[in-house]
């Protein structure tokens, strides 16, 4: 397992869509471990992309101190409600704001085994999953700011 350097404000590949993952064999899976343990030595996180690592692959790690999650092609299926939410983002140090999010979110994924998974979020979670999510088709989350804290 590796640290990777995260990338950011306005470096570019944090607004470039990542690719979807053909196969998950070990490097996918060494991957996933270096999100994980980057997440793990950077202060304030809870989940990380891996394009804000620089590399365009459709990968989510969690871990909100309930569990962790390693997500291979995340994508939201359904969600319901809404809430404002306060956020904020490894790529964006010292930034925060107001956003509108869905209150629940089911997503679809396939896990770092290969096999599917849907995962039901629901509040703070909820959010965390949108957010990375967004991150995988270039959305950052100043683009949903609605009041600046």
């Amino acid at each position: 397992m590796a640290i990777r350097q995260l990338r950011y404000n306005e470096d570019e590949i944090l607004r470039k869509r990542c690719k979807e993952v053909k196969e998950v064999n070990d490097n996918i899976r060494l991957l996933l471990d270096d999100m994980l343990e980057t997440l793990h030595t950077t202060p304030n996180g809870a989940a990380i992309a891996a394009n804000q690592l620089g590399i365009l692959k459709r990968l989510v790690v969690i871990d909100m101190g309930t569990g962790i999650y390693k997500l291979v092609n995340p994508q939201i299926i359904g969600m319901s409600g809404e809430q404002e939410c306060t956020e904020g983002c490894l790529s964006f140090p010292n930034k925060f704001g107001k956003t509108i999010r869905p209150m629940k979110v089911t997503v679809q994924a396939i896990d770092e085994n290969g096999s599917e998974l849907i995962l039901e979020g629901e509040g703070e979670m909820a959010k965390c999953l949108c957010h990375e999510i967004d991150h995988l088709d270039g959305i950052v989350f100043t683009d949903k700011v609605i009041e600046w804290l």
